[in-house]
């Protein structure tokens, strides 16, 4: 940058407060004042400044956060005060008995107490002479711990200088370094796609990235600092409180916890403690407790301390979110889709507030990354109501001829049926839909659906009470109600009207199209276009069922995927006689002969319908245009020719006037089919 007259040391000092303003309002409040673009344009003219003007740099200026030559080692510093530690409550009875004591040292009938989330990382202290920070120090042992200030200036939340004209001379800050939930997610997405070993959990992810040799790692992390006491200070009187202190914390620019909260007594703790205990799942950060603080600091210096710890404080822990436990064994589960999703079989352990036996493995590329086998020690994890899942493999404890690798099954646990994995997915799944019983409430309501069999009255309640009392446990025993009217007359709300149009409606639902009975077979990613595709193509059941992969990526919209579902879903023999069940019981379509329909007059035109319709329901509108050689598709895209739009048309009418796609509404399209004979 050239020599600039109008540049002043004011005009400097002016631009490196508004950035800190900038950072504040966005790392510390939550609420920006500008874009990201804007703060970037001022971050590059300070640097602009600043290297034109060297002498003139400011340790609290934004661009000093990160650059410093990487630490060949941390020096060991002692704290002002130590950072002691505190005694641990476990339930509503030790907060009690606590809360007793403080009342008879004080000979008080009741204490403000300051009630604040216990977050799960790392406690540092922040010292700052005369408003500007000068060292950051890890707790350690409590009497000193390591200089880590390169890496801690490198933490937005931590104000570089106090927001402040009249700064304590010395001001000490406690407060914890951690890392957010959404933050340490997208840190181990990005290990994993470099190949790298992912962290454990967020508080190990907080702690590695502070101790990082370079401060341009730990700037790379997404950590968070937020005060939790003031440690030490000289040339200032403190609040009366210490919850007043930590409101003159946040007017100083440092975040403080939004959830902090005085009460009164152990009633008032408890009261907290459930409060928060609700909130834990949801909240975006870990938490392993409660601190609960006497609120008045003269009361504070009265009480004292002992050994290592407060008398005016205690913590009380939330039930444990992880623990070590061994895998017995790995089970494999049936989903309602047909996932298969292995599961270990554990030595119970307490955990999470309750006592555990399984969790979950996810799926063979997780069994893979964590290196899990049977017989090893893990960490489980469960937080909240979420299920509880291995997060490490404790290898160090590993005892080699001990352990066995994790087969995955090649045939269904439940069915029996193969399994099928497609390249590029994780899961494995049953293919035996038709029959599995891990499968089968939601196979047989789809089955049944309107688009499908369209059996009137078999709804989702009823099919899943029929399921239960074992009278359904394939499609076949559908159509063979009839000779159980009996038990359906016994059933809750199933008098004789329901029953005889219940059974008058199966009987209906035997004539069928073919498109609607491949579409009810409910093979893997066949919806209603391409099973009239297929139908179409192949004509005969038989042709269709022996198709090879080349025969079925031949037909239209068929892709090498649902080839693949197709042709492994009729290699199943269970699927097979299931089919021969149903044609068995009756069910069949007017067989269509082949013909070329390359002179129809819509053959190669992609319609689309959409909206509501007077005279005739969308589906009635789809076949007609299809018996005229149109491809009816679901959405709107470039390669549409055509939008039949009814009434409340939303979005695909949007889409297709801004492709300028023509468009056809009710009364159009009727002209269209009349003038081809199709109405």
């Amino acid at each position: 940058m050239s020599q600039n007259n109008d540049i002043t040391h004011e005009h400097m000092l002016a631009l490196i407060q508004q950035l800190n303003d900038y950072s504040y309002a966005y790392h510390v409040k939550d609420n920006p004042l500008v874009p990201d673009a804007e703060y970037d344009r001022c971050y590059r003219q300070l640097q602009a400044i600043e290297a034109e003007h060297a002498e003139w740099i400011q340790a609290d200026s934004p661009t000093q956060r990160v650059g410093e030559k990487p630490d060949s080692g941390f020096e060991n510093v002692p704290h002002t005060v130590p950072m002691l530690s505190l005694d641990n409550a476990f339930d509503d009875v030790s907060l009690e008995d606590f809360d007793q004591r403080i009342r008879k040292l004080l000979d008080a009938d009741s204490v403000t107490y300051c009630c604040e989330p216990k977050l799960d990382g790392l406690a540092i202290s922040l010292r700052y002479e005369h408003g500007r920070l000068v060292r950051g120090v890890t707790r350690g042992d409590g009497l000193s711990g390591e200089d880590i200030t390169s890496n801690i200036k490198t933490i937005y939340s931590v104000p570089l200088s106090l927001r402040t004209d009249t700064p304590p001379p010395v001001l000490e800050v406690r407060g914890e370094i951690y890392m957010p939930k959404e933050g340490f997610e997208k840190l181990n997405l990005q290990a994993a796609e470099r190949g790298d070993k992912p962290f454990v959990n967020p508080r190990n992810a907080a702690a590695g990235s502070l101790r990082q040799l370079d401060p341009k790692i730990t700037a790379s992390r997404p950590l968070v600092m937020c005060a939790y006491s003031i440690g030490y200070v000289e040339g200032w009187s403190q609040p009366d409180s210490h919850y007043e202190g930590l409101l003159q914390l946040g007017e100083w620019g440092f975040r403080i916890n939004d959830l902090m909260k005085t009460v009164e007594g152990a009633a008032g703790c408890i009261s907290y403690y459930q409060m928060l205990n609700e909130k834990r799942p949801n909240l975006s950060y870990d938490i392993d407790g409660i601190v609960y603080k006497v609120d008045q600091i003269e009361l504070q210096e009265e009480l004292g301390f002992i050994a290592r710890a407060p008398r005016w404080a205690i913590a009380r822990k939330f039930p444990a979110q992880e623990e070590v436990t061994r895998i017995l064994g790995v089970d494999f589960q049936v989903g309602r889709t047909g996932a298969i999703t292995p599961v270990a079989r554990l030595a119970p352990v307490f955990v999470g507030g309750v006592t555990v036996s399984n969790a979950t493995l996810h799926n063979k590329d997780e069994i893979a990354r964590l290196g899990v086998k049977v017989n090893d020690y893990v960490v489980i994890r469960r937080a909240g109501d979420v299920i509880p899942q291995v997060v490490q493999v404790l290898e160090d404890r590993r005892v080699d001829e001990d352990v066995k690798s994790v087969v995955f099954p090649d045939a269904c646990p439940v069915c029996g049926s193969d399994v099928e994995r497609v390249e590029g997915e994780a899961v494995i799944r049953c293919t035996g839909g038709l029959v599995c019983g891990a499968q089968l409430k939601e196979s047989l309501k789809h089955f049944v659906s309107r688009k499908a069999m369209d059996i009137d009255g078999l709804g989702d309640k009823l099919i899943e009470q029929l399921v239960d009392q074992e009278l359904l446990k394939t499609p076949v025993d559908i159509f063979t109600l009839a000779e159980k009217k009996d038990r359906l007359l016994s059933m809750e709300r199933m008098g004789q009207k329901s029953v005889d149009k219940l059974l008058k409606a199966i009987e209906t639902a035997k004539k069928t199209q073919f498109n609607r009975f491949i579409y009810a077979l409910g093979i893997r990613e066949v919806g209603e276009a391409t099973a009239r595709s297929l139908t179409s193509h192949f004509v005969e059941l038989d042709t269709l069922m022996q198709a090879d992969q080349e025969a079925l990526v031949a037909v239209d919209d068929v892709g090498p995927i649902v080839a693949q579902h197709v042709r492994v879903f009729f290699e199943q023999e269970q699927n097979v006689a299931t089919i021969h069940g149903l044609l068995a019981a009756g069910i069949e379509w007017e067989k269509k002969a082949i013909v070329d329909d390359s002179d129809l007059p819509l053959t190669g035109k992609t319609y689309v319908v959409t909206g509501s319709l007077s005279q005739f329901s969308r589906d009635q509108v789809k076949e007609k245009l299809q018996s005229l050689g149109a491809k009816v598709s679901g959405s709107v895209s470039a390669k549409t020719d055509c939008l039949v739009a009814g009434e409340k048309a939303g979005s695909k009418l949007t889409k297709a006037q801004s492709l300028n796609i023509p468009i056809l509404d009710e009364a159009g399209v009727i002209a269209l089919l009349q003038s081809y004979g199709a109405v």
